[in-house]
């Protein structure tokens, strides 16, 4: 008993740094009172009450951050017993996420079901009538799709600043759960969207699963899941390099399905077709960010003694989802299936980024992930406002002439693309370039001809979607374009400005980005 006592009287409450960690205790929190508005709030009080705490909980997270910003450490705070590491980076990976979660809320808040079916944008018709607020009834998300949102960010946000292996295992299953339930929400194509939610399932529990087995035999190896321990160990010492590897690859493995980079994508194409397009948004920007900044931090921290032995391999993995996403994407007929494949040939391009362990290749991918994430949140926004009888019209044939129905919608399209494609003027031009010189910097040439090669590839996709839109006749019953509500133009102005204003004045993000280094 005396030795019980004795060991209980020397446990000590972890050490917490309220003012780093005061976004993410925010979000969270913010989130468990999302769930009681649903348990407690009338029908008629909760749509309106769960944006106004979505936003003001943005709001109020981004204040705090902007707060800790102006005075954090250049070195760097760890705290939780070092479970989490509040740097740079990762400061900046909040903010990105923040802000993208910003203009996703907005998308969803105006596709979601205000209580008396008061609101139709998922309907695509104006409001007024009786029949019109039924079909929005039916069709809209409900609003349990408010504190999944949060959930998953609050997630994210510990993801991308896990400081060990167990941390970011817990992370993320707290982000991907909300997500797999979120796939499942749309109401016109029920069968479709479910679906989708149970393709993420069950690979996203293997891929857990592969994460979790990597876990534990960089355990058996290190002793430890703490990255610098893990380091450590990789540096110098006499045991056995299989568990090191094996375990290594196994984690990487469970990283790059969640970033879905190719060939671990399966999913990708299917859940962003079926998931509700808001929620798709979300996806295809957020989650994008917290996958490479877990294995920008992974990478940079843990594996770094042991880039020569790795590094062939994720050339090889960057190939691949820079080919499948390229190839792939020029013969889809759906609208979201080419952006999903897009998205994966971009996260091959990503990857050249993350592999290059400099600081050019760290903040080069940063800016990256922050170009992309908003040209991609607006590029759904615009998805979602073209719409027939059915719902959204998202088959390729059914965007001919859209420019001559729409020319503002068709115009910030092109726009969009264009930036997605990597043309000069635009954020995706910044990225890619910063991206392929850190690379070409850091021995990498023959990955960026090769990344050159796909971008040109994939440039084929986008520009078949502008001809059709400007030189293709409309279909005499073709689909219209549904007046947006005011939060789904704001998410798009929002999404348009800033892949303009990173395409013509990069600098000042691109020294943020660069700013400082992950610490452990």
């Amino acid at each position: 008993m005396t030795t019980f006592l004795a060991q209980a009287d020397e446990l000590r409450a972890p050490a917490v740094d309220y003012g780093a960690v005061a976004p993410v205790l925010i979000v969270l929190g913010a989130a468990c009172a999302s769930v009681l508005f649903e348990a407690f709030l009338s029908k008629s009080q909760r749509w309106i009450g769960q944006v106004v705490l979505a936003l003001i909980t943005l709001v109020a997270s981004g204040t705090a951050l902007a707060i800790y910003a102006g005075d954090a450490p250049e070195q760097g705070t760890l705290t939780l017993s070092g479970a989490l590491a509040v740097d740079r980076p990762v400061l900046f990976l909040w903010a990105t996420l923040l802000l993208l979660s910003f203009g996703s809320i907005l998308l969803i808040a105006d596709r979601s079901v205000e209580p008396g079916g008061a609101f139709v944008a998922e309907a695509g018709v104006r409001p007024g009538t009786v029949q019109d607020r039924a079909q929005a009834a039916k069709s809209g998300m409900q609003t349990e799709v408010f504190p999944l949102t949060l959930f998953a960010l609050g997630g994210m946000m510990v993801f991308v600043a896990a400081n060990d292996l167990l941390t970011m295992f817990i992370a993320l299953e707290v982000l991907s759960l909300p997500l797999y339930l979120m796939c499942g929400l749309a109401r016109r194509r029920r069968l479709l969207s479910q679906e989708a939610a149970v393709k993420y399932f069950l690979l996203g529990a293997f891929a857990s699963a592969f994460f979790l087995y990597g876990v534990a035999l960089l355990y058996g190896y290190a002793g430890s899941v703490k990255l610098a321990d893990i380091a450590a160990a990789a540096a110098g010492t006499n045991r056995s390099d299989t568990l090191l590897f094996a375990g290594f690859g196994l984690l990487v493995v469970g990283l790059l399905f969640k970033a879905s980079v190719g060939p671990f994508h399966a999913w990708t194409p299917d859940v962003y077709q079926g998931a509700p397009t808001p929620v798709t948004a979300f996806m295809a920007a957020c989650t994008k960010v917290a996958a490479f900044g877990g294995i920008l931090r992974v990478l940079g921290i843990a594996f770094e003694a042991t880039e020569w032995e790795w590094r062939g391999v994720l050339w090889g993995v960057a190939i691949a989802s820079m080919l499948i996403g390229a190839v792939l994407g020029l013969t889809q007929t759906d609208v979201k299936r080419m952006i999903a494949y897009s998205s994966v040939a971009h996260a091959g391009f990503l990857l050249v980024g993350s592999i290059a362990l400099t600081p050019e290749g760290l903040s080069g991918t940063l800016f990256y992930l922050l170009a992309y994430g908003f040209t991609t949140l607006a590029a759904f926004g615009v998805v979602s406002l073209v719409r027939d009888a059915d719902g959204e019209a998202t088959h390729l044939s059914q965007w001919a002439g859209l420019a001559k129905r729409s020319p503002v919608v068709a115009g910030v399209f092109t726009f969009l693309l264009l930036a997605l494609a990597g043309i000069p003027l635009t954020s995706g031009f910044i990225g890619k370039f910063v991206v392929f010189s850190a690379a070409v910097q850091d021995g990498m040439a023959p990955l960026v001809v090769v990344a050159l090669v796909a971008s040109a590839v994939a440039a084929f996709f986008y520009l078949r979607v502008i001809v059709l839109m400007y030189f293709s006749e409309p279909a005499p019953d073709g689909p219209t374009v549904s007046v947006p509500g005011a939060f789904t133009t704001v998410a798009i102005t929002l999404g348009a400005v800033i892949t303009l204003v990173l395409g013509l004045w990069p600098a000042f993000v691109l020294d943020w980005a660069g700013a400082g280094a992950f610490i452990s």
